[in-house]
């Protein structure tokens, strides 16, 4: 079996209030997969034929606002890292998270085991010219991080062309507005092409933080178009997965878009959607509950995915 997940920033499950762009937003094609049902905390718990819903606690026992550093650390190592440091950490990870994600972070993880291995992003030129003297300094992602201890390489503008890689914002927009010369596509020709990459892996992760920035913003405008952009994104993602083969995981590292009313994060939790197998999508229902249970759940997927069916019903 492999794994697609698709790491969100920034989104948490809140309830259907006129500040939740997950609520004013029309989302057919996530409504689609959820059988009639928005993305939004009334819909946690939902097991249907093709989808699951779960939330996951971002808050993890340690006091405060969930933040970014410490929600995709704990992501990607498995490990909780709010409780390790005793504080939830924003921004960029510091240098004694660095050495965490050296030491667990997924891809390497994931290597010890014998995956192949994938971060579906591409960079801008600037990128590498940073990425040629190590990666100096504290301003970068922990997905960046993870990659670059993982012995991975980096997407550029050329593999987008090329259809091997997307650029964060799925369509190119950003791109283009910035002057460089990359073919604009929509979200669903985004999610066939990821469906292509991903397919060639065991794990594929991409992400997407738009989310995040809108939140903070608190721009309906803004945050409607994305929801919309996502929505056609993830609909296609479902429709085009093979459910037998592939599992499809759409997660975050805390909430902040589904409430525009502070720009600020939440202690909502955030979504764990689930699209593949029934039985393996009921076995990860009881066993992830908070951001660091998702990587040590698909390590077990991955590694013993027969197993894993069989003791869904457990």
């Amino acid at each position: 079996m492999q794994v697609l997940l698709v790491f969100i920033d920034g989104i948490g499950l809140g309830r259907q209030l006129p500040d939740n762009p997950f609520a004013f937003t029309e989302t057919p094609c996530i409504e689609q997969t959820l059988d009639g049902r928005k993305l939004l905390a009334e819909s946690r718990g939902y097991c249907g034929p093709k989808a699951s819903l779960l939330g996951l606690d971002a808050v993890m026992g340690v006091p405060g606002l969930p933040q970014s550093a410490t929600g995709q650390a704990s992501l990607f190592t498995g490990v909780n890292v709010p409780k390790l440091m005793g504080q939830h950490m924003n921004g960029f990870p510091d240098q004694n998270l660095r050495q965490l994600l050296a030491r667990r972070g997924i891809f390497l993880q994931l290597h010890k085991h014998g995956f192949r291995t994938n971060f579906a992003n591409a960079y801008r030129p600037p990128f590498f010219d940073h990425l040629y003297h190590g990666l100096p300094g504290n301003h970068y992602s922990c997905s960046t991080l993870v990659t670059y201890y993982g012995g991975l390489p980096f997407h550029d503008l050329e593999d987008i062309k090329k259809g091997r890689a997307l650029f964060m914002d799925i369509t190119n927009n950003v791109l283009n507005k910035l002057g460089l010369e990359v073919p604009l596509i929509t979200p669903e020709e985004g999610a066939e092409r990821l469906l292509k990459i991903a397919g060639q892996y065991h794990f594929c992760l991409f992400e997407y933080f738009l989310s995040d920035l809108a939140g903070h913003k608190k721009d309906r405008a803004e945050a409607k178009r994305i929801v919309s952009t996502l929505d056609h994104f993830i609909g296609t993602l479902a429709d085009g997965i093979a459910t037998d083969q592939t599992m499809l995981i759409v997660t975050s590292d805390h909430g902040n878009l589904e409430d525009l009313s502070s720009g600020e994060h939440t202690l909502n939790d955030v979504p764990a959607l689930l699209i593949g197998s029934y039985k393996v999508r009921q076995w990860l229902a009881k066993r992830i509950f908070n951001l660091a249970d998702v990587l040590p759940a698909v390590l077990t997927i991955l590694s013993n995915d027969n197993k894993t069916e069989a003791s869904a019903n457990e």
